[in-house]
This record gives structure tokens, C-alpha cells and sequence, in this order.
């Protein structure tokens, strides 16, 4: 299955750490890898003693101090901020084929640990050991994504541990993410073993889903609010619900089906409107959802314009602060975002609002949405948290992958 270039990739990737060539630090630059974080930045390499244009990307480095202390090995990436990321401490145990195969077992062993099921993210870069990697499993197909130079030198060997570890029907490289630009890599979808169909169906908490995989959006699904869907379902027995991104209906389907009377899903994509549409079939709550196209600010202020009112209303945007340089502009964007629900949500309605960007602390979220309950004139009461799923686990010293907030609030008139 494989091509002569990932065999090429197989036989580099099996050399020592003793004979990679070395990537120096400045003076005083390992301090955040010695603290337990994996990234190297351009401008903490002494390009004196190992300048970033003799790298190639993806190539495998050991990485030093300004002293000469080997810190571990990984590779590096001369055309990235990022310029390396650090894999391994050991240096009886390098960067290279067998530990990625490791890496991906012992993630494999957490899920089947935590799921009953084989539908979650097989694979959540940084927390599970492999930098730039994701990959989720949709029962017996797997859809991955090599967001970086490291992992996309490392295709041939990641297939073929995903292969031997989990024997899929198909893997999917959904290779077409923003992250790749950045890393100066082409994008590109293309299926990398066995037949992957251009769509799957997948199960949460009794409901089934038909997700895109090769035109959805990301790798198809979204399982890092599986845990906060859930705790949707106390809030919308006998309510009327309007669910703003909807996407595949993921919160609205199942709002319906644990007894919503109605379910309102907006989003601006026609094909998302399909699926859903699909979707309810699926879960014969056809006649509960109903669907509108549009912006979702603007279908929020056209709602508020028709005095329309919902019990419960759901708001999980995209991230609105992708970069930090962003912060002030997307904060205030969560903020009218919320303050638009809220003057669509009935007196003693419930919102559950989320953000997933992980430049916004979860307490400045919180803020956010008291502002807008203020500016609302509304009295707010918090009454749950959510948080990324298990399958999303948090590396504790980068704080990056800790990034999806849901806030569950009690709103009535203001006090």
C-alpha cells in the first residue's frame, strides 16, 4: 500500500538520536521546555551554532540547550513560527517510527477506557504525545489531519500504525486546514488506505447523525462538546429551542429528541441546513425541527424584530479569536453575540453558550456574557460548566489545548 517515498520515510525515521543533527537554543530559551511545553520558537535558536535555514521541514532534530544539555529529540520546521516541537525526553526512546506508533497505542488504550463506543478524537496532538496530529475515529474509518512539517514527513508511518493498531476500512487525510498554511504545507484531501465513503453515520447519547467526511466541515464532527450535549438534556423537555450553528444539528437533533416541542436551527451553510434536514429523519423529529438560512447575527436581530421568543437557546460559534492580535475584536463579538440570544430568549429561558477559542481565558468568556446580560437587563445565574471532552485531553503545560468553554445560564428579568 505504501509508496517508495513513505518506505524512504520509514528507513530516515529509524536512525538514532545520537546521529540527528542538533537544533541549540539560546541562552536562557529552554526554560519553557524544561517547565514542560513542547514548542520552539524561530527566534529561540542560536542561528549562530545551528542556523534554521540548514534544516529541512519535518526533519528530525535533537534539541539542545545553549550549554549543550540534550533537552530530547523532535523535528523542526526553518519556515514556521513554531519551528520545532519537541516529541521525546528520552534519549534511549527518540523520535522516529516506533515511538509514534507508541504514542498512538497509548492514546488507543485512553479511549477504549473511556468510550463504549468508537466514535471520538483518536488523537489530540500535543496532549497525547504527537504534535500536530488529530485523528477521529468514526467507527471503523478514521479521518486524520498532519497539521504540520513533522507529522506530514511521518505520513507513511502514521497510516501504517493506524492500520496495524486499528485495521480501519479506510483512512481519510483531510489535509486542508489553516494550521497547514502556516507550516507552508499544501492542502489537500486524499484517502490514504482502504475506501472511505464521502459520509458515515455516527451515534451520541441514542441519537444517529449522517456526518460528511470528505466535504464536512474539519474532519466531519465536533467530539469535543459530546459531554456538554449531553447536559442539554435536563434543559429542553416541553421547550421551544433555537439552536444559532447549527451545522449537522448535533445540539437541535438531539434537543428534539429529548423532547423539545421546537427546534429552530440556523446556520448560513445550505448543505449543513441539508444534513440536518437528514438528520431529523433520521431520528424521526422531522416534524419538531424546522431550519433557517442566514448570518447568525442577523437572523438573531430579525427573530428579535418578529418578538419571537425561545425557552432555550444554544450559541457555538466558530472561533471568533483565532490569533491573539484578535482578542479585542472577537471579545466583542462574543459579547453581542450573547446579548442578541438574550433578547431572543423568553423570561426564565435557559442559554447555553460556548466559546472554543483558546486565546479567551474562561473567566474573560464569563465576563463577556454578564456584560451582556447587564446591557440586556437581565438577571443571570450560572447553573452548569462545560468543558472539552475526555477524548480532548488537557496538556497541563500548554495551555492552548485547553480551549472550549460552555457556560449553562438561568436568565430572568433583572433583579
Amino acid at each position: 500500500m505504501a509508496a517508495p517515498m513513505a518506505d524512504r520515510q520509514r528507513q530516515l525515521y529509524y536512525v538514532p538520536a545520537m546521529s540527528l543533527p542538533e537544533l541549540i537554543l539560546r541562552k536562557n530559551e529552554d526554560r519553557r521546555l524544561r517547565a514542560g511545553h513542547l514548542w520552539v520558537f524561530s527566534n529561540e535558536v542560536d542561528n549562530d551554532q545551528t542556523p534554521l535555514t540548514a534544516f529541512t521541514p519535518g526533519q528530525a532534530v535533537v534539541i539542545a540547550a545553549h550549554n549543550g544539555q540534550r533537552l530530547g529529540s523532535g523535528y523542526v520546521n526553518p519556515h514556521s513560527l513554531i519551528c520545532a516541537r519537541l516529541v521525546s525526553r528520552n534519549s534511549a526512546h527518540p523520535y522516529g517510527a516506533a515511538l509514534v506508533r507508541e504514542r498512538i497505542a497509548a492514546a488507543l488504550r485512553l479511549r477504549d477506557r473511556l468510550f463504549d463506543q468508537p466514535y471520538y478524537r483518536l488523537v489530540y496532538g500535543e496532549s497525547d504525545g504527537l504534535p500536530g496530529l488529530v485523528v477521529d475515529r468514526y467507527g471503523d474509518v478514521l479521518v486524520a489531519q498532519l497539521n504540520t512539517a513533522g507529522t506530514e514527513a511521518m505520513k507513511g508511518v502514521i497510516v501504517d500504525a493506524l492500520g496495524e493498531l486499528l485495521t480501519p476500512a479506510g483512512i481519510l487525510l483531510r489535509n486542508d486546514g489553516a494550521s497547514r498554511e502556516l507550516e507552508g504545507l499544501p492542502a489537500y484531501v486524499e484517502t490514504a488506505a482502504g475506501t472511505v465513503p464521502d459520509s458515515v453515520l455516527l451515534f451520541e447519547h441514542g441519537c444517529t447523525f449522517r456526518v460528511p467526511l470528505t466535504a464536512g466541515q474539519k474532519t466531519g464532527w465536533f467530539f469535543d462538546h459530546a459531554q456538554n450535549r449531553r447536559l442539554l438534556q435536563r434543559h429542553v423537555r416541553g421547550r421551544r429551542v433555537l439552536d444559532v450553528f447549527s451545522y449537522l444539528g448535533a445540539w437541535g437533533i438531539q434537543a428534539a429528541v429529548n423532547g423539545a416541542t421546537e427546534v429552530v436551527c440556523a446556520d448560513s451553510s445550505e448543505p449543513a441546513l441539508a444534513n440536518i434536514a437528514e438528520n431529523a429523519r433520521l431520528n424521526e423529529v422531522e416534524d419538531h425541527v424546522r431550519t433557517v438560512a442566514g448570518d447568525a447575527f442577523g437572523i438573531l436581530r430579525d427573530l428579535r424584530h418578529q418578538n419571537e421568543r425561545f425557552d432555550v437557546v444554544i450559541l457555538d460559534p466558530p472561533a471568533f479569536i483565532k490569533r491573539r492580535k484578535d482578542l479585542a475584536k472577537g471579545s466583542e463579538a462574543y459579547r453581542r453575540l450573547n446579548h442578541l440570544a438574550m433578547q431572543v430568549l423568553a423570561d426564565d429561558g435557559t442559554l447555553i453558550t460556548a466559546s472554543c477559542s483558546s486565546h479567551l481565558p474562561a473567566t474573560d468568556f464569563r465576563d463577556l456574557v454578564r456584560q451582556a446580560a447587564v446591557q440586556a437587563g437581565r438577571f443571570a445565574q450560572i447553573i452548569e460548566q462545560g468543558h472539552q471532552a475526555p477524548d480532548h485531553p488537557v496538556h497541563p503545560a500548554i495551555p492552548e489545548t485547553e480551549y472550549l468553554k460552555t457556560l449553562v445560564l438561568r436568565l430572568t428579568a433583572s433583579l
